[in-house]
């Protein structure tokens, strides 16, 4: 068993975790289910804006966020970076990732795709195995919308973003009350009531 020191010693944990990332054939293989022999934590954390920071030092490489969120798992409400041979508990303030752009494309005459694309510039189709949800905060209302990217893996969709949806949105009632819906890929998404 490795045994990592505070202090100094504390980045060579970070170095470990980014070398076990690197030593993966490719891409793909971080989709494989790894046993990893050694289970901890590392003082990661992702914070709401969806900046990752490293015993309270903001990551300022893009590359290095990117490759880190390669390998982000979640399980149940705990999130972890996993490697062929660690699996560590990190941090995540809300959602891991932020929806920062939206844009409607026409797929067909009669079909239309709701694309976000996330902070580390993953982009999302919105369907049925990426949907939209929206929370609404109990003490203000205010809404808190969601989009599914990948593996249990969220990205909260910006204030900006969200404006955007809702110009896309259209108006249903329905039990005599209005509600604002988007519809993406043949699926329809509910992002609230409309006369709140």
């Amino acid at each position: 068993m490795q045994v990592f020191y505070f202090g100094s010693m504390r980045m060579s944990r970070l170095d470990q975790v980014l070398r076990d990332i690197k030593t993966a054939d490719d891409a793909s293989k971080a989709k494989l289910e790894w046993n990893p022999g050694y289970q901890g934590s590392i003082d990661i954390r992702i914070a709401v804006d969806g900046s990752w920071y490293h015993d309270g030092r903001q990551f300022q490489r893009d590359a290095l966020t990117k490759l880190f969120a390669s390998v982000l798992r979640r399980e149940g409400e705990n999130y972890y970076l996993v490697t062929p041979t660690e699996k560590l508990q990190i941090q995540v303030d809300d959602a891991p990732f932020v929806a920062t752009l939206v844009e409607q494309e026409e797929e067909s005459e009669d079909r239309t795709a709701i694309v976000f694309e996330t902070n580390i510039g993953e982009q999302v189709v919105v369907d049925r195995h990426h949907p939209i949800r929206v929370e609404f905060k109990a003490d203000t209302g205010e809404p808190r919308p969601y989009v599914h990217v990948r593996a249990g893996l969220e990205a909260l969709i910006s204030r900006s973003a969200f404006y955007d949806l809702l110009g896309m949105a259209e108006e249903i009632q329905r039990n005599q009350q209005s509600f604002l819906v988007v519809t993406s890929m043949g699926e329809r998404f509910e992002l609230g009531r409309s006369d709140e």
